[in-house]
């Protein structure tokens, strides 16, 4: 299984972007999915989950600004981020909790590569 995130560039302080993340390989089913982001010198935290059934769960400081929504039928979870100021500088890394076909069907997680978000002051 691999998710490959995509969207990341740089954007002027107020500005948008929207991230993507592609799962692929022996898939049985996806469930939650979501984003976590690293600023430098700062710990990952998270930026927003949406569970399987489209319940969403959001960081305190992203609130209002940015929504997850997901395509069960593509397999991939979106980041809409909006308002976007210094603060949210980071990579940002796709997350998956599935269940992935190999030796049977078991529950596996899985991270994307980071994909980096430079918003300009």
């Amino acid at each position: 299984v691999q998710l490959q995130a995509s969207g990341g560039g740089l954007v002027q302080a107020g500005g948008s972007l929207r991230l993507s993340c592609a799962a692929s390989g022996s898939i049985f089913r996806i469930d939650a999915m979501g984003w976590h982001r690293q600023a430098p010198g700062k710990q990952r935290e998270l930026v927003a989950s949406i569970s399987s059934g489209g319940r969403t769960n959001y960081g305190d400081s992203v609130k209002g600004r940015i929504t997850i929504f997901r395509d069960n039928a593509k397999k991939t979870v979106y980041l809409q981020m909006n308002s976007l100021n210094a603060e949210d500088t980071g990579v940002y890394y796709c997350n998956t909790d599935l269940l992935e076909i190999g030796d049977g069907v078991r529950r596996r997680g899985y991270w994307g590569q980071g994909t980096l978000v430079t918003v300009s002051s």
